[in-house]
């Protein structure tokens, strides 16, 4: 069975699918032909958001996909700097409006601070009426799931203690060289899925000779290694690529991670994506 067909069940049984596509970067102008070109190869799940300004391109490519609506999964996340629940309900609108669909499968708080003020100052108390938006959004049925990203133990334990709702999703940077262990099992006690973004670590990870070197030893690429490894962490992966040629290799994933290696890869501490370190790269970058 092929990775693309293997799915999640989240805490209120919507399925979603393990491996997605992420498109953070692709242009508006480029997305729905990349979007088209997944759907084609078998991805059903694809994640956008308000800040990656594609979502009218993204929501283009569903469309035209030819796949029925109700067999694909579209995530966005909402602006990290919507911190009020009016703001909030009427972005959940005018992500449905650019997307042109009647719902989004997933939506996400983007961030629990701002991009400009990232891991800074307190917004519990927006980060509350930003969930109250979703949780009606969620209710009305605009949105399927809902969820956070970027959201630490300490972020998720705020929004907790003031909320009805519990997340189904928390989307975090989970990377071979990075890997919050702590928090990915603090989300499964609470039954939140992780998923996790730029599983490839920006590609800064490919000149790691000791990935490099166990990619080699399963016959596979640095990418799949890496992927692999954040399928068998329970979380879905989401690698982001224009590329037909990538987004089919990084399908090709049919291969176990022995756990001494898994172990490695745990414990692997490489965190300097050099080129690629301006992160996050909204708000003043």
């Amino acid at each position: 069975m092929s990775i693309l067909n293997e799915t999640y069940t989240l805490s209120n049984d919507v399925t979603i699918p393990k491996l997605g596509l992420g498109t953070w970067f692709i242009d508006k102008d480029k997305a729905a032909d990349a979007v088209r070109a997944a759907i084609e190869i078998g991805y059903r799940n694809i994640d956008t958001a308000q800040a990656y300004g594609n979502e009218r391109g993204v929501g283009e490519g569903v469309r035209t996909s030819g796949i029925a609506r109700e067999e694909l999964f579209v995530s966005t996340k909402l602006a990290a700097e919507i911190k009020d629940y009016d703001a909030a309900s009427a972005a959940i609108d005018g992500s449905l409006k650019a997307l042109g669909l009647e719902y989004i499968d997933l939506m996400l708080i983007h961030s629990p601070q701002p991009w400009k003020d990232f891991r800074g100052g307190d917004y519990t108390d927006g980060n509350r009426q930003a969930w109250r938006a979703l949780e009606g959004a969620h209710r009305a049925g605009k949105l399927r799931a809902i969820g956070v990203s970027n959201f630490l133990q300490e972020d998720l334990e705020n929004l907790l203690a003031g909320s009805a709702s519990v997340p189904h999703a928390n989307q975090v940077l989970v990377h071979a060289g990075n890997t919050p262990s702590e928090l990915i099992a603090y989300c499964e006690d609470r039954n939140i899925l992780v998923e996790a973004y730029s599983p490839i670590a920006h590609g800064e990870i490919l000149h790691n000779p000791d990935v490099q070197a166990m990619a080699d030893k399963y016959g596979v690429s640095v990418p799949q290694l890496c992927i692999r490894y954040t399928l068998q962490l329970g979380t879905v992966s989401l690698p982001k690529t224009q590329n037909p040629d990538h987004m089919r290799s990084n399908a090709d994933v049919d291969f176990v991670i022995a756990e001494p290696d898994m172990t490695a890869l745990r414990e692997l501490r490489a965190l300097d994506y050099g080129a690629s370190s301006v992160f996050p790269v909204y708000g003043g970058k």
